[in-house]
């Protein structure tokens, strides 16, 4: 890596109409603290709003934002389309609607100073006490299942370096992309450096994950488990 990295940040948006301008706005303005260029890519996906065209002029005013669009919706998906376009040294992607500027910039200045490392965000507080407890049971079977050293397997913004090239080859389009993520992590030996945040603000709107998707969640964590590990049997 040289001396003045270049950085990818990754924001899938979906149906984020109402409050993605005022997201990348924040970052913007926030990211003037980091001494290094940047590019943020803002990968629209699956939307059914104005998603589109707010980001599309979001690209015209600002000369680093560049815009993806793909039909088809999905976490994983979407990630995967704007690692696979980004240029930077070092890559990051996160989920807007939950992540602060100051904890975007925080994260991607410990990346700046641990050259090698991934970085992500172990995030300390949810909304309420069932999200506590749904996130406490999906990270316990994820850190059994895989065993996992780190304790929030879906937090972001996740930051690699690029030399980290088995992150670019991932399969999962979905939710489980995350869980993915950490099990290639673990398994590579990559050095991985969990950074707590403890910011509950969401942008807008309500989280997607209800009791149904969580079960799912469960189930599909399962069966990753087993491909993976009929794969490397």
């Amino acid at each position: 890596m040289s001396s003045k990295p270049f950085i990818s940040i990754v924001l899938p948006v979906h149906n984020q109409a109402d409050h993605i301008s005022t997201v990348v706005t924040e970052y913007e303005q926030a990211l003037t603290q980091i001494p290094y260029s940047h590019e943020c890519i803002l990968v629209v996906n699956g939307c059914q709003d104005g998603s589109l065209e707010v980001c599309s002029k979001l690209s015209k005013q600002f000369g680093v934002v560049r815009v993806l669009h793909n039909e088809k919706k999905g976490w994983g998906l979407a990630v995967k389309l704007g690692l696979n376009e980004a240029r930077g040294d070092i890559l990051c992607f996160t989920n807007a609607a939950r992540t602060s500027a100051r904890d975007l910039v925080l994260l991607l200045l410990y990346a700046v100073s641990n050259p090698g490392v991934i970085i992500k965000a172990n995030r300390r507080i949810r909304e309420s006490l069932h999200r506590r407890l749904g996130s406490l049971l999906y990270n316990l079977e994820c850190r059994y299942l895989f065993d996992l050293s780190c304790w929030d397997v879906n937090g972001t913004p996740k930051v690699f370096p690029r030399s980290c090239s088995r992150l670019l080859q991932l399969t999962q389009d979905a939710d489980l992309f995350d869980v993915e993520f950490d099990v290639i992590c673990q398994r590579e030996n990559y050095p991985l450096l969990e950074v707590p945040v403890f910011s509950v603000r969401r942008h807008s709107g309500r989280s997607t994950t209800g009791l149904r998707s969580a079960w799912y969640m469960y189930l599909g964590v399962l069966r990753l488990w087993r491909n993976l590990k009929r794969n490397n049997s």
